[in-house]
């Protein structure tokens, strides 16, 4: 006789993770308007009255699935730079954080296309990711110079366009919206913007 072995109970927080990761999938593909509380529940495979004890509506959804995704893809960037060996190294990261960035594509269009309609959204990305983000970023390019490594100027607008050319790259259409985008490809963007970024575009004198 086959003895019957219950199956554990789904934890507060893997039913949470799986409402965010059904409203990733959903509000990237049919949109935040078009996509309803039962839409979700059922995708997550849960009753909408347990999405509702996690979430006290779809707005804060929305917000703690752009904000939760975006600190873990710049932390991720900002560990790769602290741990970095040279400072020069920064075709390596950016190469490395792009293709995760390609992994999360729809995580960034929903950020992308929503940011814009949500000022909820857009001020909780700016003050608990971006400035957070940057203080980091302005540290690390700070130390640089100090070190003599890059020229000295204001590490705080070198940290604004090292992130913006980072988000711009993850945002392009090429590298994110094209399903047949190559690992090739990634990397010739992501090196080519960190020559940019450490040689400038002008041609050296002779």
């Amino acid at each position: 006789m086959k003895l019957f072995t219950p199956q554990p109970q789904p934890t507060d927080s893997d039913t949470r993770t799986r409402i965010l990761q059904a409203a990733q999938r959903l509000f990237a593909h049919q949109g935040y308007n078009s996509t309803t509380t039962r839409d979700l529940a059922q995708a997550a495979g849960v009753a909408e009255g347990t999405l509702f004890r996690h979430f006290g509506n779809k707005k804060t959804i929305l917000v703690e699935l752009a904000t939760e995704g975006w600190v873990e893809i710049l932390t991720d960037l900002l560990t790769e730079l602290s741990e970095m060996g040279s400072y020069k190294a920064v075709a390596q990261v950016m190469r490395r954080r792009m293709l995760n960035l390609h992994k999360n594509g729809d995580l960034l269009r929903v950020c992308f296309l929503e940011a814009q309609f949500h000022p909820e959204l857009r001020d909780r990305i700016q003050e608990e990711v971006i400035a957070k983000m940057t203080d980091v970023a302005e540290a690390f390019f700070e130390t640089a110079m100090e070190k003599g490594i890059y020229r000295p100027m204001n590490p705080r607008l070198v940290a604004h366009v090292f992130l913006g050319m980072f988000a711009v790259a993850g945002f392009s259409e090429k590298t994110m919206f094209s399903e047949d985008s190559s690992p090739e490809a990634l990397k010739q963007m992501a090196e080519g913007l960190a020559d940019i970024f450490l040689n400038g575009v002008l041609a050296k004198p002779e």
